[in-house]
C-alpha cells in the first residue's frame, strides 16, 4: 500500500520500532516465530518464511564456504518479518495489501481499534526511498501512489526532494518494512558483523536500485562499493526458493555455532 509510504509514516515507525521495545527473544525463537507468516508478496515462496531462511543461507555457504558471516547474514536477511506478526492498533481506513514482486491489493485489516499483526503492506514487499520523486521501476509506480499526499508535495516531488545530490543512502529514508527493521535490531544489539552484513540486511529489498539502476543520484561512493554485495546476496535470496525443504534439525547445530559467535543470547526487538 504505496498511499501511506511517506516520510511522516517512516518517521513515525524508525521512532516507534527503532528503540527495540517489543520483547526479547533470540536468534532462533524469532526464526520458529517466522513460521507462522507467509509472505504475500513474494511470488515464489508459499510455505513459511523461516525455511527460506535456511535455503538461502545454505545456498550462500555452498558458494562462499570461507564466509561464515555471511551464511549468517542469509538466515538473518528477512528475520525482520517477525515485525508482521506483532501486534499493534489497527488505524481506521489503512488497509492490507502487499506490494511487491507478483503481489497484489488487499483488503482492510479490521475496525479501528483492534489489536492485529502489522499490515504486511507495511513489512514486506519491494522498497524505495520516500521524500523524492518515485521512480518507474518501484513496483506499481503508475498506479498507487496516486493518493500518497507526498507525491504532491513540492518537497518531496523533485528528482532530488529533500536530499543532496550524492548525499549517500545512509541519509536517505526508505520506505518502513522488514529491511528497515531488522536493519536497526542488528546495529541496537551490537551484532559483531562487518559492515556489508548490515548493509545487505538494510538494501536487500532495494530492487529499483540493485536490479534496475535507478536512485544512482543518491548514492555515494560507498552505496557503489557495497552494491556488488548486495547482488551477491539477492543471488540466493531469489534463486534458493525450491519445493524440496531444508533439514531444518541438520542444520541448527551450525546455524547457532554462528548466532553464538556474531550475535548471541536473548536481543531486544
Amino acid at each position: 500500500m504505496h498511499t501511506h509510504q511517506t516520510v511522516d509514516f517512516v518517521r513515525r515507525k524508525s521512532a516507534q520500532y527503532g528503540g527495540c521495545s517489543l520483547r526479547r527473544m533470540s536468534v532462533m525463537e524469532a526464526l520458529e516465530l517466522l513460521d507462522q507468516l507467509v509472505d504475500e508478496s513474494d511470488p515464489d515462496v508459499d510455505f513459511p518464511n523461516s525455511f527460506h531462511a535456511y535455503q538461502t543461507a545454505e545456498g550462500i555457504r555452498r558458494a562462499h564456504p570461507d564466509k561464515d558471516w555471511f551464511h549468517l547474514v542469509g538466515l538473518l536477511h528477512d528475520l525482520g518479518k517477525v515485525l508482521a506478526l506483532f501486534g499493534e492498533p489497527q488505524v481506521s481506513g489503512v488497509t492490507g495489501g502487499v506490494l511487491g514482486r507478483g503481489a497484489t491489493p488487499g483488503t482492510a485489516m479490521g475496525p479501528p481499534g483492534t489489536l492485529v499483526a502489522t499490515p504486511q503492506w507495511a513489512v514486506v514487499g519491494d522498497t524505495f526511498p520516500v521524500g523524492c520523486k518515485v521512480q518507474s521501476s518501484v513496483v506499481f509506480s503508475d498506479s498507487t501512489f496516486h493518493q500518497n499526499p507526498d507525491s504532491r508535495d513540492p518537497r518531496y516531488s523533485t528528482e532530488c526532494g529533500m536530499y543532496q545530490p550524492h548525499c549517500g543512502l545512509e541519509n536517505v529514508l526508505m520506505s518502513w518494512g522488514h529491511d528497515e527493521y531488522m536493519y536497526r535490531v542488528m546495529k541496537f544489539n551490537n551484532f559483531a558483523l562487518p559492515k556489508e552484513a548490515f548493509y545487505m540486511v538494510r538494501f536487500h529489498s532495494f530492487y529499483p536500485w540493485h536490479a534496475h539502476g535507478d536512485y544512482g543520484h543518491l548514492c555515494s561512493e560507498e552505496d557503489l562499493r557495497m552494491l556488488p554485495w548486495v547482488k551477491e546476496l539477492n543471488k540466493f535470496d531469489l534463486y534458493t526458493k525450491q519445493e524440496e525443504l531444508p533439514a531444518v534439525q541438520e542444520l541448527r547445530g551450525y546455524y547457532q555455532s554462528l548466532i553464538d559467535k556474531y550475535c548471541p543470547g536473548q536481543l531486544c526487538w
